[in-house]
Parts: structure tokens; C-alpha cells; sequence
């Protein structure tokens, strides 16, 4: 299986992108969030989601200020079986929760990690409203994520604007 070609990939949407770096997580809970995570410019990322077994629930919610989407959340099912991926733009904050044990999630950004520039949205931010199954035993989450701000305590990073 072809996960990824450039060529093809610009070909089929016109987006151009140039990888850097791949990450894989493993998440043995089920019920396991991790995100909202994006890094803030000079190191914004571009990320390209897989599921190498398992299966998630993957989300990316709009943060860039003046979008006519701003703060809206989108999600698909990836999983290992149905061989989905899912593109998150620079912009957007990205998480996913784990609906299976023992869940491993690659994924291809276009920067390079930044300590200094990792940064995210608290899961469950009420003005996001993002609707994760979770089990009946709730999210389990890391400290950094379950520390993580609101929305609209995070000063504008990204801007909108319109294509032409």
C-alpha cells in the first residue's frame, strides 16, 4: 500500500506539501484523548494522519481568527482497517480519541517539532462542544492535555484568509 506520494497527492488536490518528520503514538486505553495539539508559527505543521491498528475518532477544530469556520470541530473514523487518512491543515488543532485498545496512530508533519511552539486546546473546551465516544469510564488523558487552555484564552495565532 502507497501512503504517500507527493506527486499524486498534488495531482489529486493541488496541495503541494513537503513532509519532515513521522510520528507514531500508542494509546493502550481505549477512551484515550490525546490534543487538542498544534505548534505556533515559525513551526506550524501540517499534518497527515494515519492508523497503523486500532481505530479513532480524529478531530481537527479551526483556529484561525476571522474563518467563517472558526472554532468548528470536523472528525472522521480512521482506523487500520479501512485504510482512511486525513489531512490537517496549518490552522487547525488537531486531536483524536482511541475506540479501540492498543491503538497505534502515525502521522507526517511539514515542520519540525518545537518544544517552544508546542501548544493546544483543552479537549473538552464547551464552546468547541467536540462529541467524543467515550467509553462509560471517560477520557483518559495525559496531565500536559488535561491542563491545556480554552479557546478563547489563547490569543490569536492563525488568520483566515479568503481565497482568491
Amino acid at each position: 500500500m502507497e501512503t504517500w506520494n507527493r506527486r499524486a497527492f498534488a495531482a489529486a488536490s493541488g496541495i503541494d506539501l513537503d513532509f519532515v518528520q513521522d510520528n507514531q503514538s500508542l494509546s493502550v486505553s481505549t477512551g484515550t484523548v490525546r490534543g487538542l495539539h498544534f505548534q505556533s508559527p515559525p513551526c506550524a505543521q501540517d499534518k497527515l494522519i494515519r492508523v497503523l491498528a486500532g481505530t479513532i475518532l480524529d478531530v481537527a477544530v479551526d483556529i484561525r481568527q476571522g474563518s467563517p469556520s472558526f472554532g468548528r470541530w470536523v472528525a472522521a473514523e480512521l482506523s487500520a482497517k479501512n485504510r482512511q487518512q486525513l489531512l490537517v491543515p496549518i490552522g487547525f488543532a488537531h486531536g483524536f480519541v482511541t475506540l479501540e485498545p492498543d491503538t497505534i496512530v502515525a502521522y507526517k508533519v511539514s515542520n519540525h517539532y518545537s518544544k517552544e511552539n508546542d501548544l493546544g486546546i483543552r479537549w473538552n473546551d464547551p464552546d468547541i462542544a467536540v462529541d467524543w465516544p467515550l467509553p462509560p469510564s471517560g477520557a483518559v488523558l495525559s496531565e500536559k492535555d488535561a491542563a491545556l487552555p480554552f479557546l478563547r484564552d489563547i490569543s490569536p495565532l492563525f488568520t483566515w484568509r479568503a481565497a482568491l
